[in-house]
């Protein structure tokens, strides 16, 4: 078993906290800033090939193995298919999966502390609430996006504020706990401000499944009175972001609705969600003519614009080069074999974490939820966006997992080992 007791001396397990605490901080922040923390742990990663590691201190787990297939099965496939027909430039976002791979091998033998990981992920959802705040209440933007499309923002908003959500089983059992505690709720409240900010409904629409992981994580244990106390907060809040104007919560839902009337009934097609409907009927057509190997980013814009034109599908949403639903487009693009590798992408974490959701040792347990956190959340995501087809949402996943991962397997050794104590 791979030893996680690094010596505090140890330069790279320097390096490894602070590219992860950067990992959050800067993520939403400034621009580019959810690459600074994965390059950096990249460039560390390369320390590895001039390291000299015993045998019985660097070896893989079975279930580290299957974090790594996921990662290759995804970054090949979509690679190997993007690039015959884009060259080169296919393999972009696909790569960033492949060079999770050698940061994983780095975190799992250089572990970050865990208060750099939850500090800089309380820090950043922090930043991004903040700004999203300053757009939408001082500069008057609609949506506020801060340097990125804003669903790609508001979704990664969120995400940070649900993932600090996760930290708070480590913040309890620190010595500071109660300064850890707030900072970590004010990441969780500034997240999700920063989502309604952007105005992105998608991201809400998994609210329920990443409360019932956090409830597996948390709330078993917790008495019945504090679990109603939190129920009813949640409503409170809920209902008063509504009612508030300043948020647009209430105009965006009336717009869902009105939108879907009008669809439904046939009088408008050109709306928000009634092209979203129009992109997956034709996806759905086209997925039926070639189920197996998908028609290709090339052929898929030529044969939806051929539907456009036709009549069969609204023209407006012919014209989208992709069908905003992660899952569709993977299918109508790569047919059963994308598909497939997209599902193992989220199934096999989720799966290789749900064992910790119950852990005795808290910080262990806090890693497993935030690790399952991370795919249910993307999964959420991708019902209304091909989130995976921007930069910052494959980036975003491909690093985060290999941290979540590599430290959470790297505290259940630690915390197998000297239980009850815990890395701070």
């Amino acid at each position: 078993m791979l030893s996680p007791n690094v010596p505090r001396s140890e330069p790279l397990s320097h390096v490894t906290s602070l590219a992860v605490f950067l990992m959050g901080a800067l993520a939403l922040v400034v621009p580019s800033g959810y690459s600074v923390g994965p390059v950096l742990l990249l460039l560390a990663s390369t320390a590895l090939l001039f390291k000299r590691f015993k045998c019985s201190s660097f070896v893989l787990l079975p279930q580290d193995r299957w974090i790594i297939v996921a990662l290759v099965a995804y970054g090949l496939v979509v690679g190997v298919m993007s690039a015959v027909e884009l060259g080169s430039r296919g393999f972009d976002r696909p790569l960033r999966f492949l060079l999770a791979i050698p940061v994983l091998l780095l975190i799992l033998r250089y572990p970050p502390r865990l208060s750099w990981l939850w500090g800089g992920g309380a820090l950043g959802a922090i930043g991004a609430g903040s700004l999203a705040l300053w757009m939408k209440l001082v500069e008057d933007v609609v949506r506020a996006g801060g340097f990125l499309h804003v669903i790609q923002f508001g979704n990664l908003s969120m995400l940070m504020g649900v993932l600090c959500f996760a930290g708070l089983g480590w913040a309890v059992v620190q010595r500071q706990r109660h300064a850890w505690v707030a900072l970590l709720l004010l990441g969780a409240l500034l997240g999700m401000l920063g989502s309604l900010m952007s105005g992105s409904r998608g991201g809400w629409v998994g609210l329920p499944v990443v409360a019932y992981v956090l409830y597996r994580g948390y709330g078993r244990q917790l008495p019945v009175a504090i679990k109603a106390g939190a129920v009813g907060a949640a409503l409170a809040l809920v209902a008063t972001v509504y009612l508030l104007p300043q948020t647009g919560v209430k105009q965006r839902v009336e717009a869902a609705v009105s939108d879907i009337s009008h669809y439904v009934s046939g009088t408008e097609t050109d709306t928000s969600l009634g092209l979203r409907f129009e992109m997956w009927r034709g996806a759905a057509q086209l997925i039926a003519e070639r189920p197996l190997l998908g028609w290709g980013e090339a052929g898929y814009r030529e044969a939806l614009g051929e539907l456009g034109e036709q009549g069969v599908i609204s023209p407006v949403a012919a014209e989208f080069g992709h069908a905003h639903n992660e899952f569709i487009d993977a299918f109508a693009k790569r047919g059963l074999v994308g598909l497939s590798v997209l599902l193992m992408l989220y199934m096999i974490p989720m799966r290789m974490f749900a064992p910790g959701l119950s852990h005795p040792d808290l910080p262990t347990r806090s890693l497993a939820v935030a690790g399952t956190l991370l795919p249910v959340a993307f999964i959420d995501f991708g019902l209304s966006q091909t989130f995976l087809a921007h930069n910052s949402g494959a980036t975003f996943y491909a690093f985060w997992l290999a941290v979540l991962w590599g430290s959470y397997r790297c505290t259940a050794c630690s915390s197998a080992a000297t239980r009850p104590c815990a890395r701070g």
